[in-house]
């Protein structure tokens, strides 16, 4: 088991981890696969523009073997042979060498995808090291490509031997043709022998692909520290969090405190809520809270209301709703206006009292108008 300062990396690589390793070029890639792709392609390339490129070349040959001695003295003439005589060669070869191309480019990044990264190829001066690379290859990656290379030996010279020993009377019959048919026949048998031979390294990539899966996986490996200092890059120190929540709370009660003394009434259940609202004379908006507090908060709230001289009343359901439904700065529900009415009316009433404007209000209703789906 791979080990990291002490602790052994058995937690698989986190998303952040391989988006890292993928920017630095490090993907999954199975040389096997590229490789054999791109030699059945070439192979099959061949079996299908083979003739039109066998074809071209005996012309060019027959051309540049029948000269006469006029042409062969003619500098000029004889690059025009050679020109027209290679002419019919190019889209064939050109075919044949872009499959090979474009398959080579679909095995590489068929696993892993497409990735530009400079961090690759970038010089280190650990790679250069004799000691790290006698490492590299005495290590066990080195033996797993000894053993994959003896096994790809294997399994070619297997299949070669069992065609060669099925067609064996066939390859012997190519002697007994004419010559330019021999040649195509055994081109062909060579082209078909060539696609068995690369078809049957599937068995290796079979192998490999999961192995390189497999390992690259485990090189991403990490240790539960790393991890847990991950999560603490992306989501912040739980400890930091906790005091920048402890931070604004504090600032958020500092403000709400200082918006008591502009309430207009404070309602309270007498033994944990307080809830203080204000309402525009001008009525163009529903009385909202501007602060409100449970146990300690809900008795600082009243003490600060009674040091500016709020009115302080009770109402323990309609304390509860408002509380449970209503966050600061925000206007009541709808629900609740005929009892917060109710509330206001009878502060206006009381102030009017004791500027002798008017008489003594009703006392408040014990039941207020709540609607049950406010209550709590």
């Amino acid at each position: 088991m791979a080990e990291k300062d002490g602790q052994e990396q058995t937690e698989d690589a986190t998303e952040k981890k391989l988006t890292q390793a993928r920017e630095k070029g490090q993907v999954v890639r199975s040389k096997e696969l590229a490789t054999t792709l791109v030699l059945t392609a070439t192979g099959a390339a061949f079996l299908a523009f083979g003739d039109a490129l066998g074809r071209a070349l005996a012309q060019l040959m027959h051309r540049l073997f029948s000269l006469t001695r006029q042409e062969i003295f003619d500098t000029d003439a004889l690059f025009i042979i050679i020109g027209n005589s290679i002419k019919p060669i190019v889209w064939p070869l050109f075919a044949i060498i872009t499959c090979g191309f474009m398959a080579g480019i679909i095995g590489n990044i068929l696993m892993g995808g497409l990735v530009f990264s400079g961090e690759s190829i970038r010089p280190k001066l650990s790679k250069m090291s004799p000691k790290a690379g006698l490492k590299r290859m005495m290590g066990p990656q080195a033996m797993v490509e000894l053993v994959k290379s003896i096994a790809k030996v294997a399994v070619v010279v297997t299949i070669a031997v069992t065609i060669l020993r099925t067609q064996f009377l066939e390859v012997m019959e190519f002697s007994l043709q004419p010559l330019n048919i021999s040649v195509m026949e055994a081109l062909n048998f060579l082209g078909s022998v060539f696609i068995w031979l690369c078809a049957s390294l599937v068995i290796i990539v079979a192998i490999d692909v999961p192995y390189q899966y497999w390992k690259h996986a485990k090189e991403l490996r990490m240790t539960k520290q790393e991890v847990k200092d991950e999560m603490k890059d992306v989501n912040g120190n739980p400890q930091l969090k906790s005091k920048i929540r402890q931070m604004q709370m504090e600032m958020s009660q500092r403000r709400m405190i200082a918006d008591i003394p502009d309430a207009d009434v404070i309602i309270t259940n007498p033994t944990h809520y307080s809830v203080a609202l204000k309402y525009e004379k001008d009525g163009s908006s529903a009385p909202k809270v501007v602060a409100k507090g449970v146990d300690e908060m809900a008795f600082r709230i009243r003490d600060v209301g009674n040091e500016h001289k709020v009115p302080v009343l009770e109402s323990a359901p309609l304390t509860r709703a408002i509380y449970h439904t209503t966050e600061i700065d925000e206007a009541i529900p709808e629900g609740l206006f005929v009892a917060v009415a109710q509330i206001l009316a009878y502060v206006y009433q009381l102030e009017q009292f004791k500027k002798r404007k008017g008489g003594r209000p009703k006392p408040l209703p014990k039941s207020m108008d709540i609607p049950d789906d406010l209550r709590h």
